[in-house]
Order: C-alpha cells, then sequence, then structure tokens
C-alpha cells in the first residue's frame, strides 16, 4: 500500500499506522453500515421498537465470537438428538409394516409356485432392500428436515453462516461456501448446484470440492445406526441417545474440519488466489408458519430423497441378490468379489463386504447398509431384523469391534460424492478432469484417515 493510500485511510478513520487492504475493506463496509445505520434511526420510526431490541440482543449472543460456536453446535446435537429419539418408534412400526406385507407376498408366491429364483429377486432383493430404505431413512428424515427449514425460517441460519464466514476466510474460501455447506447437509447433489451464489470461479470450485465432506441424508442413517450399535452400546434410555447424538455431533465438526482444512491447502496449491469478501445482510428473526413449514419440508424434500433412495436401492438389492446366487464352482461371485477386496480393506479397518457396499452404492449412499446386510447373509437376502440387538449380532458375528465401526463412520463420512452429486459436478465444471478430482480427493482422504486410525489404534493395543 502506497503512503498516500494510507494516509487518506488515516484522514479517513483515524488511524495512525498503515491498514491492510482487508482492514481498509473492512472498515469501509463499517463506515458505510454505521452512517446508513445513524440516517436509519433519525428518518425511520419503528411500531415495535421492543422487537428491534430483542433482535440486536439476540444478534450479539447467536452471532458472538465467543458465544456463537457453542450454541451452534448445542444447536446441532439437539437437531440430531431429536431425529434420532424421535425416529426409533415410527421406523420400527414401519419394518413391521413391511414384514407383514412380505408374509402375504411370500404366501402368494408359493400360491402360485413362483420359482425360486423368482422370489428371491423380487422379494428377498426388490422387496427388502426398498422396505429398509424406507423404514430406516423416511422417519429420520421426516423430523430432520422439517427442523432445519424451522430453523431457517427463523432466521437461525444465516446466523451460522456468518459465524463460519469467519472460518472460510482464514481457509482461503468464500464466506457463501459455509451456505452451500449447511446444504449439503440435505443432498449434497443440491449443493452443488448451490455453489452458483459463489461468483469467484476459484472459489467456486473450492466449495465443489469440498462439499462431500458433509454428512448428506444418505449418510446420516450410517452414522445413526453405528454410533447407537456400537459407540453407546454400553448406555441404555436417554443417555444411550445422547452419546449417540454426541458422537454424531463429533463426526460432523470432524468433516467441517476436514472441509475447511482441505479448503486451506488447496487454496495454497492447486487453486491459488486473493479470497474475495461480500457482505452478508442478516434477515430479521420471523416466527416461522409451523405447519406449513414442516408440510413443505416433508414434502419438498423428505419424499423426494426418499423417491431417489428408493430408484437406487431398488436395483441395488437385485444386483446384490443375484451376485450372491450366481455361483463359480462353489463359490458365489459375491464371494470372489469380498476375497479380492478384502486385503486391502482390512488395512484400513474394514472388511471386503464393507468394501463391496460402498463399491455398490455408488448410486446412492442410502443402499450402503442394506446392500452390506444383505451381503452378510450366505443367501444374500436382507434379513428381517425386528431389533437391534439382532442386528448387533449380524455385525459382530462377521467379526467388528468398536473400530471397525468407527473406520466405517469415517469412510463413509469422507469417501466419494455420490452417482448424482458427479453427474452434477460434471454439469457445473463441464471438466472431466475436476470431475475425477472431486471423486479421488475425498477417496484418497477416506483411505489414509481410516488407515491410519485403524494402525494406531491396533498399535496401541485399544482392540
Amino acid at each position: 500500500m502506497d503512503t498516500q493510500h494510507a494516509t487518506s485511510i488515516e484522514q479517513l478513520f483515524g488511524y495512525s499506522q498503515t491498514l491492510t487492504d482487508q482492514d481498509v475493506r473492512e472498515e469501509i463496509v463499517s463506515s458505510i453500515y454505521q452512517t446508513t445505520h445513524s440516517i436509519c434511526k433519525d428518518v425511520v420510526h419503528y411500531s415495535n421498537k421492543e422487537k428491534l431490541q430483542r433482535s440486536e440482543k439476540l444478534d450479539k449472543i447467536l452471532t458472538s465470537p465467543i458465544w456463537g460456536f457453542p450454541i451452534m453446535l448445542a444447536m446441532l446435537a439437539v437437531v440430531i438428538y431429536l431425529t434420532i429419539a424421535g425416529a426409533n418408534i415410527p421406523s420400527d412400526a414401519i419394518a413391521n409394516f413391511f414384514n407383514w406385507i412380505e408374509g402375504y407376498l411370500t404366501a402368494g408366491f408359493k400360491a402360485i409356485h413362483a420359482p425360486e429364483w423368482l422370489y428371491g429377486i423380487l422379494v428377498l432383493g426388490f422387496y427388502r432392500g426398498t422396505a429398509w430404505v424406507v423404514s430406516v431413512m423416511l422417519p429420520p428424515m421426516a423430523i430432520f428436515f422439517p427442523v432445519f427449514a424451522l430453523l431457517e425460517n427463523f432466521g437461525y441460519l444465516p446466523r451460522v453462516a456468518f459465524n463460519m464466514d469467519r472460518l472460510f476466510k482464514k481457509s482461503g474460501a468464500h464466506g457463501k461456501q459455509s451456505l452451500t455447506m449447511a446444504m449439503g447437509f440435505g443432498c449434497n447433489a443440491a449443493a452443488i448446484m448451490s455453489t452458483r451464489i459463489i461468483e469467484s470461479p476459484r472459489e467456486r470450485m473450492l466449495a465443489i470440492l469440498t462439499n462431500n465432506f458433509v454428512p448428506c441424508n444418505g449418510r446420516w442413517p450410517t452414522l445413526i445406526l453405528l454410533s447407537s450399535l456400537f459407540m453407546a452400546a454400553s448406555f441404555t434410555g436417554g443417555m444411550k441417545t445422547f452419546i449417540t447424538a454426541l458422537v454424531v455431533v463429533l463426526m460432523v465438526v470432524f468433516g467441517i474440519i476436514v472441509t475447511l482444512t482441505v479448503s486451506w491447502v488447496l487454496s495454497k496449491t492447486a487453486l491459488k488466489g486473493i479470497p474475495t469478501h461480500y457482505t452478508l445482510e442478516l434477515p430479521p428473526y420471523r416466527k416461522p408458519k409451523i405447519i406449513n413449514t414442516i408440510v413443505r419440508a416433508t414434502l419438498d424434500k423428505s419424499l423426494y430423497v426418499l423417491k431417489r433412495a428408493v430408484i437406487v436401492a431398488a436395483p441395488a438389492g437385485v444386483l446384490t441378490w443375484v451376485l450372491a446366487n450366481l455361483y463359480i464352482g462353489d463359490t458365489s461371485i459375491l464371494m470372489y468379489v469380498v476375497h479380492f477386496l478384502d486385503p486391502f480393506a482390512k488395512a484400513i479397518g474394514l472388511d471386503g463386504f464393507i468394501l463391496m457396499a460402498f463399491i455398490l452404492g455408488l448410486p446412492a449412499n442410502e443402499v450402503v447398509l442394506p446392500t452390506l446386510l444383505m451381503g452378510y447373509l450366505a443367501t444374500g437376502a436382507l434379513t428381517e431384523v425386528d431389533n437391534m440387538s439382532e442386528l448387533s449380532h449380524i455385525f459382530t458375528s462377521h467379526g467388528w469391534t468398536w473400530l471397525t465401526a468407527l473406520n466405517m463412520m469415517l469412510f463413509s463420512l469422507l469417501h466419494y460424492p455420490c452417482g448424482t452429486t458427479l453427474i452434477n459436478i460434471y454439469k457445473e465444471t463441464k471438466s472431466v478432469k475436476w470431475t475425477f478430482v472431486a471423486f479421488i480427493l475425498p477417496t484418497s482422504l477416506a483411505i489414509i484417515v481410516t488407515f491410519l486410525v485403524n494402525q494406531i489404534v491396533r498399535g496401541l493395543g485399544l482392540v
């Protein structure tokens, strides 16, 4: 900065030392805001000053450098706790309903003397895979999405973006990336499209490449289920739900840390450049329309995502059954694939079945768990799980420990985007190279992290 420029800034703001370009911009924006605020105070009269004062007091707390982040994490924990606690009963009820229907389907196939392979494909593969996705995903989404929508309508989510803006600036990314990251909690594919709000091509690419590190709707069930079965296994009742929610929140925080770290590394290497700035105007707090918000969030988001999951889950269930029931000699094709993947999978704390489930789950993360369970059974059919203890027994009988669960959660959090997200990345970037980077970058990171965790934990003799 030259002397004349620095002197003019001193005269404008009364500073006695040279300022950086970023300081200059922030002081100019601050001065403009203070001037407009002063003018508005003189000429604009509010009918409800008490409401305005309440809004300003809330902002001092919710956007505070001290209290903003703890409140943000507490809010996330409450949302996840409500999702877990509220989804258990309806999920069991839906699963029992599908089991009841399956009894009639089985009777019908027997009555018409249908061949075993047809029954296996349509009922054990197609129907059970679809039923699992619906019963496991619908209740959590019917709670998670409406609660997030209520927070958005209340005006809290823009405050979250305001808080995160500070961190993204320091990582060399754009503050608006906090908004696209928040959308990724619902669907990474939709979040990729939302990166259009970032004007800078460099910073938009940063947002595209790192958006996958926050869990989308397809990965929530995996994180919640494994946290409950293994991390909170020694607890019961409300404490079990609390520990499960806490572990999931820690996973989300880890994903955000990875997002910021990778953004910083990329901004210093492959995507060098000077971060641009933007001014975020916080909307006023408002009372959300509860019924309308819940209905719209359920119809627009929950059912849309569920429809997408079912469309992918049905073929995945059929494919898994076919692979498990087509034999070359005495061994099924599925087992050949599992044996081939097993040595590498064991090195990163997983097994061949888990890695196979992730590969078959490329079209959508929602089908990873049902595919895994179908693969674990000798017939390749998804078992009728009546309670969590039976589900836990399936995993432990295949050698699972808390470390296996942790590594699967980490791999699920960090691995490649789903097929729909990759397609959107290609459409937005028009580049095969960057689409491949968006696939290989998180996959490599997932392998490195799980490998290190597995080797360190086993090296310390903790399992």
